[in-house]
This record gives C-alpha cells, structure tokens and sequence, in this order.
C-alpha cells in the first residue's frame, strides 16, 4: 500500500504476489516429480529440449499448475479484499468496513455471502478449465 498507493494498482498487487507464490511452488514440484527414467528415454530416442518438455514435462506438471491455480485463486480474491479493506474508498473490502463501521449487519452478511459466492465461482472455474485441458487427469483419480 505504501509504495503503490491506494489505487486500484496495489490492490492487484497484492492479489497477483499471493496468487503468484502457489503457482511457482506447485510448478517447481509438478517439474521435479517428472521421473529421471522418462527423461532417459526421451533423450534416448533423440528427443529435442522442446520435444521434451512438450510432450513430457508441460503435461506431467500441467495437474500441479492448476491444483496451485485452485489455491491461487482463492488467496487472490482474499488479496483483494484485504487491500481494499486496508486502503480502498470502494469495492467489497470498503463495504464491509464501513458496514462493519455503521452497525449494519444485514449489509454486512450480503457482503459476505457475495464474496463468499464470488470465490465459489472463480474456484469453479479454475476445476472447471483444469478438466477441460486435463481429462486424464480426472479420470484417474477418481478410478473411471
């Protein structure tokens, strides 16, 4: 807040920082859990840097990318919220301040149902988008 002010900038900020750092550590893991094994055979078989990571390590990591976009999505929108709750003049956040602030409780509890139905939408849509680009990844953990 201090260095970006209190404009919409650091309010994305501070969504993108904490959505950012569940992302890159489920990738680091997703690109660590490829087996040596299969590395092996693809330089084996002459495999090209490219080919490699097309069409072994991008979908190998691809179920850890979006089981970190499922918790990035959640700390985002909380992200948002808290920014706007420290230093907005508007938005969600600032609406459950000043209810909060007026003793109005019905406007309080929308506020919270609407981000709490917010969240549930934009969490939807990233399992959603994860089992439209990774079907097999569904199928085998629910064993069908």
């Amino acid at each position: 807040m201090i260095w970006f002010g209190f404009g919409p900038t650091s309010k994305i900020i501070m969504a993108g920082l904490l959505a950012f750092f569940p992302i890159m550590l489920n990738v680091m893991l997703g690109v660590r859990s490829v087996e040596r094994g299969h590395r092996d055979v693809m330089t084996g078989l002459g495999a090209s840097r490219w080919a490699t990571l097309r069409n072994l390590e991008l979908p190998a990591t691809l179920p850890y990318v979006f089981a970190g976009a499922e918790v990035a999505i959640v700390f985002s929108v909380i992200g948002a919220i808290v920014g706007e709750y420290l230093g907005g003049s508007a938005g969600l956040g600032y609406l459950v301040v000043s209810s909060l602030n007026a003793l109005d409780a019905p406007r309080l509890f929308a506020v919270i149902v609407l981000l709490a139905v917010l969240g549930s939408l934009l969490y939807m849509m990233v399992t959603t988008a994860k089992r439209l680009v990774i079907p097999w990844h569904e199928s085998v953990n629910t064993g069908v």
